[in-house]
């Protein structure tokens, strides 16, 4: 028998990824709807970008960060199923180590960046709605791209000790990973060392972005919904109200899966791992694909544009 699961691994070349343990028989089955997923979020979000970019009247705050959401979302959703289709179609199962922690920091990176930028529409529409005469003055292009910048930076700075400590590890164990991306637990639980650092790091930003993030977009939400309630009318009401519907809904999908797998990772032992395995690739799948779809439906301005598309190329 090969001892491929005990040589020392102390500075690995490849690791090895399983796909969805206990559940191979079925991975070309499980690929049809994640390559379907795949498909609409690359679509969706390339319209996104195409609409904005060829619409002047779309040159606004809301949509320039509304392109960085689809940027981020398709960065989020490529760094993960072209590797994964390899495995469930090709059996290609083998990933270079400095692949996988590329990988890793990609996924994590633009977790943290579209945090981010929920935090930095949800200001725009504060602004917008609470003090609509100065929002041209305050959003301005310099504003927004120091924004924009600082969302970024943000993204690679805090990720960056990440995959710089994965890498300072020795891994004897094996260099098999259970899962059909590189996550971080799953790399570093292959350590032959005291990971704690890499833990306890990890952990804290899993839980420190999201807390912060979420705090801001609810105080500005707060207020929102303080100046919505002081309008006159019922009309005004839902009308304004209406302007912020896209980004609750949008907040809603990032966050509830994000919420629903960090909970199923901490009671894992209860469940089969290969749900774990899909419950992580729901969240980074899922989010990328509804986006734009929210956003086209319920965005007026996309929406019309988009309609304008089609019948122009038709008449």
């Amino acid at each position: 028998m090969s001892d491929f699961n005990t040589t020392d691994f102390t500075n690995p070349s490849t690791f090895i990824l399983l796909g969805i343990p206990g559940l191979e028989a079925a991975h070309i089955w499980i690929s049809i709807p994640f390559c379907t997923m795949y498909a609409i979020a690359l679509l969706g979000n390339f319209t996104i970008l195409f609409i904005v970019k060829r619409e002047p009247s779309l040159h606004e705050p809301m949509y320039y960060f509304l392109c960085m959401l689809a940027v981020s979302d398709l960065v989020l959703s490529t760094s993960i199923l072209p590797k994964m289709l390899s495995i469930f179609w090709f059996n290609s199962r083998e990933i270079d180590f400095s692949a996988c922690l590329t990988q890793m920091y990609f996924i994590h990176c633009f977790s943290v960046m579209e945090s981010g930028i929920f935090v930095a529409m949800a200001f725009d529409r504060y602004v917008a709605i609470c003090d609509p005469l100065r929002h041209s003055t305050i959003l301005t292009h310099r504003m927004v791209t120091k924004i924009g910048l600082a969302v970024v930076l943000r993204g690679c700075l805090l990720i960056l000790p990440i995959p710089f400590l994965a890498s300072q590890w020795p891994y004897c164990k094996t260099n098999i990973i259970p899962h059909t991306y590189c996550k971080h637990i799953s790399v570093v639980k292959l350590a032959c060392a005291d990971i704690r650092a890499s833990s306890y790091y990890s952990l804290s930003v899993t839980f420190f972005v999201p807390s912060v993030d979420v705090f801001f977009i609810a105080v500005s939400y707060i207020q929102i919904l303080r100046a919505i309630f002081s309008l006159p009318t019922k009309d005004a009401r839902l009308k304004t109200f209406g302007t912020c519907g896209s980004h609750l809904c949008a907040i809603l999908v990032f966050y509830i899966p994000d919420l629903f797998s960090s909970v199923m990772n901490r009671i894992g032992n209860t469940m089969p791992l290969y749900c774990l395995i899909l419950i992580a690739n729901v969240y980074l799948l899922v989010p990328p694909m509804l986006h734009p779809i929210i956003y086209g439906v319920r965005t007026k301005q996309i929406r019309d544009r988009l309609l304008w598309l089609f019948t122009h190329k038709r008449t």
